[in-house]
């Protein structure tokens, strides 16, 4: 109850400050960023005070009160902005701690930057409670005491530490220089855990956006100069107690505490509750699930359980759009072509009910209940895709399951594609389905597609029963990135059923490119039939021997034994002969099932990710929305 109004709230918020300020500029998207940021303020200013601060018992006091008389618009000045810098990376850290605790977003893989996060809150408040104690006014000698009152009822102190501070001449120089060494080595260990907290976090952001940074720089000196800091009650004078002091409620609001409830009681209270933090990705409710797999273009990656589209396509390497990450900007919208989805929080002026309605979610959002496909809408400014006419000029049955379709365009034009992408066919009602050229870019004049009858397919039902030459396609492309690239590495091809009609082009234009890359081709199909056009690869063998080898496997050979050749799946035939991949490129096409089981065990096999490409087919879902490669 207690994280939905928490979650309710945030949200209402967000949407105030999206219409303030725009969703770009919204500070509640860049909590921790700005954290990131006032720490660099807090360092910097706290380095020049430094400078002209005296280590001293003596001289403390007498140095801060310095830096506004004889410094104002310099020294007194920064630091005012180094408290106020401190106070509101306290606020920053909180609400950034409570945001992620009221969208569940501390589970999982976030587990690590949640705890990590709870210890950086304990280093920042001891940080500045131990600031507090260096002017060595009245509130130093107050938060020094009451400190040592705190710590002493631990096991093994026994009060030996308020002792040290109970009279004047007990506080020595060295003791001092002890409390500006804490002062510069917790913030030092804080910088290291910083830097770790966002090390799982893909693309993490540790910079708000400039006119965000702009605008607390002035919101920092406005505060510093309408109200500066200033000591209290003179200096420290340790045989009395201070009478009136103006605590900093954000750094210090535990310390009166000490005296209400005792050391013992206080003790147990922030204790239980660190505790709490800590254990709070374990804690009910528990959402249990395995990893997921996720296929946007040619593109396959996994998804850990829990982790967004977005989160899982950067640190897969997928260049996905994104500002805000937080279901406010509507830049990392998407389209689900197949599987189901948690569309998470966020916000409906950014994902409408009628983009709901089409399937489209927000990335930095959703989360994946099962396998998806998804498709990205084309970048803005980008060429709208080529659109022709094309006329069947021939229909070949290479196979029971499988035709190949000759298309020239009917203005006489030519598309320019590069080996292994893909186009579009346009159904009368806009659905698409797509089909790799399989002819080479430089022999163009027709266009060669390879069609595997799918049950039920609205396309492929039609193209086996109707379609005949002279009948007419609209068509548009190319697209795509499954593309040979540049190298020098060996390249392994492994094609499933019509995935070797991309893996024809790319070989085709290798060879009338000159590429002479050694050329390892794996075509795994279910049955001998489905192996539709086995002479191509092998004449390519004959005619290249010392260059490229061709491997065709039966996942389901004939009983009768008149198969001779590989048996098993593709991807087994492959390490068979390969026990290591490290050094090889991989160029892989065929179904979702297919590269789901190939890629994970080549990967394993020594296979550098970097050199990894692979084209998914994807058939269109039971909404009816296009084909995504």
């Amino acid at each position: 109850m207690m994280r939905s109004l928490l979650r309710a709230g945030f949200m209402h918020a967000e949407a105030l400050f999206n219409r303030a300020f725009g969703d770009r500029l919204n500070p509640l998207y860049h909590l921790g960023a700005i954290a990131f940021w006032l720490f660099w303020v807090v360092a910097g200013s706290g380095l020049y005070l430094y400078i002209f601060f005296d280590t001293s018992v003596a001289g403390a006091h007498a140095s801060v009160q310095a830096l506004a008389t004889r410094q104002p618009w310099a020294g007194g000045l920064l630091r005012s902005v180094h408290r106020y810098a401190s106070d509101a990376m306290v606020i920053a850290m909180l609400a950034h701690l409570m945001r992620y605790w009221a969208f569940d977003r501390l589970r999982g893989f976030r587990a690590w930057s949640w705890l990590t996060g709870v210890v950086l809150l304990w280093l920042v408040g001891i940080a500045g409670a131990n600031g507090y104690m260096l002017p060595w006014d009245r509130l130093a000698q107050f938060v020094t005491q009451a400190s040592f009152e705190w710590l002493d009822v631990l096991p093994g102190l026994g009060g030996t530490l308020v002792r040290n501070v109970i009279a004047d001449e007990r506080v020595s120089d060295r003791f001092f220089s002890l409390l500006v060494f804490i002062h510069i080595g917790v913030p030092l260990v804080t910088l290291l855990l910083m830097w770790v907290h966002v090390q799982r976090v893909p693309k993490a952001e540790t910079q708000p956006p400039r006119p965000i940074a702009i605008a607390l720089a002035v919101m920092l000196l406005a505060l510093a100069l309408l109200q500066p800091v200033i000591g209290q009650g003179g200096p420290a004078h340790l045989a009395d107690v201070p009478a009136t002091l103006a605590l900093d409620w954000w750094l210090l609001g535990l310390y009166p505490l000490v005296e209400a409830w005792g050391p013992g009681t206080l003790w147990g209270a922030v204790l239980g509750a660190t505790l709490l933090l800590l254990a709070a990705p374990w804690l009910p409710p528990r959402r249990r699930g395995a990893a997921l797999n996720i296929t946007l273009g040619e593109r396959s990656f996994p998804a850990r359980s829990g982790e967004t589209l977005l989160e899982a396509g950067l640190r897969a390497g997928v260049p996905l759009p994104y500002d805000c990450r937080a279901g406010g900007c509507g830049v990392c919208v998407c389209t689900v072509l197949q599987g189901r989805v948690d569309p998470g929080p966020y916000q409906p002026a950014a994902l409408t009910d009628a983009m709901r309605a089409r399937g489209q979610v927000l990335a930095c959002c959703a989360t994946a209940l099962e396998d998806l496909a998804l498709e990205l809408p084309p970048p803005a400014g980008a060429d709208a895709p080529q659109r022709h006419r094309a006329r069947i000029d021939a229909i070949d049955r290479l196979a029971p399951d499988v035709l190949r379709l000759w298309l020239t365009l009917e203005d006489g034009a030519r598309i320019h594609f590069a080996a292994g992408q893909y186009l579009n066919i346009v159904l009368e009602d806009g659905e698409r389905r797509a089909y790799s050229f399989a002819n080479a870019p430089h022999d163009n004049e027709r266009i060669e597609l390879h069609v595997r009858r799918v049950p039920g397919g609205r396309f492929t039902t039609r193209a086996f029963k109707h379609l005949k030459p002279g009948d007419m396609l609209d068509i548009e492309g190319p697209f795509g990135r499954f593309t040979l690239q540049d190298g020098h590495r060996p390249m392994l091809f492994i094609a499933g059923a019509t995935g070797f009609a991309p893996i024809k082009s790319i070989v085709e234009d290798a060879l009338a490119r000159g590429i002479r890359r050694p050329i390892a081709l794996y075509w795994g199909v279910r049955k001998r039939e489905d192996l539709y056009m086995p002479e191509l690869p092998e004449r390519w063998a004959r005619e290249h021997p010392q260059q490229i080898r061709f491997v065709a496997a039966l996942s389901e050979p004939p009983a009768d034994g008149s198969w001779s050749g590989r048996t098993g799946l593709v991807h087994d035939v492959l390490l068979q002969d390969l026990r290591s991949l490290k050094g090889y490129e991989l160029y892989a096409c065929g179904s979702v099932a297919m590269i789901d089981n190939v890629l994970p065990r080549l990967l394993a096999s020594g296979l550098d990710e970097a050199h990894c490409h692979s084209d998914a087919f994807v058939p269109a879902n039971r909404r009816g929305l296009p084909v995504v490669r």
